[in-house]
């Protein structure tokens, strides 16, 4: 029996957050276990007149490689991640049957696939960058995420189909809204030369003169609520500590503390001593993973709870985040690194953040008065 709510999505998907065209290359990729998806975008692309191609990852066969493979099987591209990057439209899902799957794959394996990758990711970013990619990833709901989340199975769907707004008539028209109310702190924030973060664990400065904001309503991300930026390369200094969880290929680091110079990483902690060689070997994936790619507010305030997936959590209204590494050239960066991963910070209890010095959000919300 079909999902009313995956056929939905599967429509917003193509018709609003890509805009599929006659005649567009439409890349589809996803894990085995989200074939509903796979086929659900499908059709809807292929009502539009795309011309799809799809691409169905095995995690199993990939870690079976990382595992027992030599360096050179190791040290192979991801050829489904390049033929995506190399279309018009890139439609992905998230959603795993097991959370954990490359959790105990060694370090060294898991860098030396990353940079293998480089090359592919580049390519990515570039056409992000200029518009020639249209991409959006979301989350196809699985009982794996939804244990990690702590939910059932169904309880997961409602959370996950109710992020993207889809239990509404008309799913878009809220998304536009979404769009008509991060514009007006867009305008703000691209008049402004640094931002000064303050919350538990955190005091850091951030430059962002002429770089540009993008605000994010589902067009590549879904669910989405974001404003982000790049900072300025060497103009991040201070300590921030990231109040959730830092997740990364089934590894979860906590309490990760960041202390910063002139844009670089000087110094990395996090709770558990046996996890820090760890957190060091993704920090120390290239010279461009020791900076940042990314700053941003999370805006939709739908998404109340962590689940560790970072689709939702980096979108959590009342929080912030960073990335190290890959900066987006659409917003003015230019870092380039072959790792871009979020980490998240709560704002809702004391968090404060300053742009040239005057308070604009406080507790987790943006202060409308600074606006009047």
């Amino acid at each position: 029996m079909k999902d009313e709510r995956l056929e939905k999505l599967a429509k917003v998907l193509v018709e609003y957050s890509t805009d599929v065209k006659e005649g567009d290359i439409v890349s589809i990729s996803a894990e085995d276990v989200a074939m509903p998806f796979l086929q659900a975008v499908a059709r809807a692309a292929v009502k539009r007149g795309g011309i799809v191609k799809y691409y169905v990852d095995i995690p199993k066969i990939d870690a079976f490689i990382l595992q027992n493979g030599n360096e050179t099987q190791v040290a192979q591209p991801n050829e489904r991640f390049g033929l995506c990057a190399q279309s018009d439209v890139w439609i992905s899902a998230w959603g795993t049957s097991n959370t954990k799957t490359m959790a105990h794959i060694d370090g060294e394996k898991l860098k030396m696939r990353r940079l293998a990758n480089a090359p592919n990711r580049k390519i990515y970013s570039e056409r992000m960058g200029n518009g020639s990619l249209r991409w959006c990833g979301t989350q196809f709901p699985t009982e794996a995420d939804a244990q990690n989340a702590g939910m059932s199975l169904e309880e997961y769907e409602d959370f996950v189909y109710a992020a993207g707004f889809l239990n509404e008539e008309d799913p878009v028209a809220k998304w536009k809204e979404m769009a008509a109310e991060q514009e007006k702190w867009i305008s703000y924030l691209e008049t402004k030369k640094e931002l000064h973060i303050i919350a538990e664990g955190t005091d850091i400065k951030v430059g962002i003169a002429g770089r540009k904001w993008i605000g994010c309503s589902g067009h590549e991300n879904f669910p989405d609520g974001e404003i982000f930026t790049s900072p300025i390369e060497d103009q991040v200094d201070g300590k921030i500590t990231f109040s959730y969880p830092s997740i990364l290929n089934g590894h979860e680091f906590e309490h990760v503390c960041l202390t910063v110079e002139k844009g670089r990483i000087v110094e990395a902690v996090c709770d558990h001593e046996q996890m820090q060689s760890l957190l060091l070997s993704y920090i120390d994936t290239d010279e461009g993973s020791r900076r940042f790619g990314e700053v941003a507010v999370g805006t939709n305030y739908g998404i109340t709870q962590h689940t560790k997936n970072i689709l939702f959590d980096e979108k959590i209204g009342g929080s912030m985040h960073m990335a190290i590494g890959e900066a987006f050239q659409e917003a003015g960066g230019k870092n380039e690194s072959a790792i871009h991963w979020d980490m998240i910070n709560d704002m809702k209890n004391g968090g404060k953040i300053y742009a040239d010095g005057e308070l604009f959000y406080e507790n987790g919300h943006f202060l409308s008065e600074v606006l009047d």
